[in-house]
């Protein structure tokens, strides 16, 4: 019986992000995310060799944007050449950020890397009874508008074909259009496996050929939350395809919802939150949790939580390194104070004073032109790289002021409701 042909195809590495709007936040954990991406690129070499593939397929978006760091090249360097030691080729195309880099330029790599370049290439290997072609193009520049896939050399007959492509194929959030095309239109090509990237979350799309988006291998920041992985191919002399997806992610992020309706005291409110943590933390297999702590629901405590939050960031914290290898993104602020008992409306002024700001004052166009004007300012003074904390539209940098007013509303409330609800 023939041996199959066995690879590993991963995209969107980023190695060494600056993660400047992490590190604004939490140093210590820009650090650990800043080396994680190292680490799972480091993981999915290993994988390689332990599994004793054929190839290693990257689909573009090793680097990130214009670095210039020779620690970057230096370590890269040598991962490719543990894998050239192995006798392991490479095969990579360029992404958008790879376009930026100098070091897709400048850096020399082992003769077993093959870099497709801005033309269509077609590269044949013989492995048992299996002809195996891979079909490669990168694109020179950050900016691809048009669809790739017309420069494709089609199907070589009789062979297995295997396309590697940087796109965003119909569009994702959050994600440039890149070179777009249909799923449909690849799976009408020909090619028996598309190996995809750009978009960071995984998706297998079904169909007559196997066309595989295996997202990037470790998360940066919560919008790519959840276990991250690479995918382990394997193709049969038959030529059938059998796709493994394998986890590489050091740190996972997750969002961990927390109600807080039955916590009466400040006491009970940490111990629950320490609780949540400890159940996330036996759930997720990747070495470390990164959490965004996201606390609902009523309580007496919604406005000590509100007012202490800095205190509050402080003692979760330390609960999360009493649970081990747990860390805090971030703490979000969903509970909401109790409704008053009975029917008869609230003579409370603090909180007729909040009636007020939200009918009056939130809603005035002064108020939210003048709040414009300071993000805004802030924005602009901050790097590129950090500036999407406010949107990346008008309807999200809309909803984003919505955010900050209701946000400063409920803050002046709970300073104001300041020796309410201070039970320990």
């Amino acid at each position: 019986m023939a041996m199959p042909f066995r690879f590993v195809h991963t995209a969107d590495i980023h190695l060494d992000s600056p993660l400047r709007s992490l590190a604004l936040r939490n140093p210590a954990l820009a650090e650990l995310i800043g080396d994680a991406t190292r680490a799972a690129f480091l993981a999915l070499v290993d994988l390689c060799l332990e599994e004793q593939v054929d190839a290693l397929v990257i689909a573009g978006d090793l680097y990130d944007g214009d670095q210039t760091s020779m620690k970057t090249a230096r370590f890269l360097a040598g991962q490719m050449e543990r894998l050239h030691a192995a006798g392991i080729p490479t095969f990579v195309v360029r992404g958008n950020h790879d376009a930026l880099s100098k070091i897709t330029n400048e850096l020399i790599l082992p003769d077993t890397v093959k870099v497709f370049g801005g033309r269509a290439e077609a590269v044949e290997i013989r492995r048992g009874g299996l002809d195996i072609v891979l079909h490669g193009l990168s694109f020179a520049r950050p900016q691809a508008p048009e669809s790739l896939l017309p420069k494709f050399r089609r199907a070589t007959a009789d062979a297995v074909n295997i396309g590697i492509m940087h796109t965003s194929l119909a569009g994702a959030p959050g994600h440039d259009v890149y070179a777009p095309c249909s799923v449909a239109d690849l799976h009408g090509w020909g090619f028996d496996y598309w190996a995809l990237g750009h978009i960071h979350a995984r998706a297998e799309h079904a169909g007559a050929r196997a066309v595989i988006m295996p997202g990037i291998p470790q998360g940066r920041d919560i919008n790519e939350s959840g276990p991250k992985s690479v995918s382990l191919v394997t193709v049969f002399d038959d030529r059938r395809i059998e796709i493994e997806e394998r986890q590489t992610s050091v740190a996972q992020f997750e969002r961990i919802a927390v109600d807080l309706s039955s916590a009466l005291s400040w006491r009970e409110a940490v111990g629950t939150i320490e609780q949540a943590l400890m159940a996330e933390r036996a759930r997720v297999a990747a070495p470390h949790l990164v959490g965004r702590v996201i606390l609902v629901g009523a309580t007496p405590l919604a406005f000590r939580l509100r007012r202490d939050r800095d205190l509050l960031l402080t003692e979760i914290e330390q609960r999360a390194e009493r649970v081990g290898q747990t860390w805090i993104d971030k703490i979000e602020l969903a509970t909401r104070a109790e409704a008053p008992a009975g029917d008869a409306p609230s003579a409370d002024p603090v909180l007729e004073l909040d009636e007020l700001m939200r009918a009056e004052i939130a809603g005035r166009h002064g108020t939210r032109e003048a709040l414009r004007e300071l993000v805004e300012t802030v924005r602009d003074d901050l790097p590129a790289d950090a500036r999407h904390f406010s949107g990346d539209d008008v309807a999200s940098f809309e909803a984003f002021l919505d955010r900050l007013i209701d946000e400063g509303r409920e803050d002046v409330v709970a300073r104001l409701k300041s020796g309410e609800g201070e039970a320990a």
